[in-house]
């Protein structure tokens, strides 16, 4: 396993225990999920170098548009959940209450 391989494996594993466990805030599980899009995107547009396959940047594009959207989406959701909750701690959600 190159060096390479390994920052991305761990930049994800960190990202993704940052999401399992540290879940007091909105904001920081929005920064977990943001950051495993990022080493995805990262090792997608490397991997055609690694390879020395012909370049598919159709794919990694796509990604990084589906991840500006997940962005916006949960900035959206974190604004709203601030004006109706007061705060963004994830304990004073309720999902089975409308």
């Amino acid at each position: 396993m190159s060096a390479l391989h390994l920052c991305f494996y761990s930049a994800f594993t960190l990202s993704s225990l940052g999401l399992a466990f540290h879940r007091t805030h909105l904001i920081s599980a929005l920064l977990c999920l943001e950051s495993m899009m990022l080493s995805m995107y990262v090792a997608l547009t490397m991997w055609p170098i690694q390879t020395q396959t012909p370049s598919s940047i159709l794919l990694p594009i796509f990604m990084l548009a589906f991840s500006a959207c997940e962005a916006a989406t949960g900035l959206a959701l974190l604004v709203a959940s601030t004006r109706t909750h007061g705060s963004d701690h994830l304990h004073n959600f309720n999902l089975l209450q409308c």
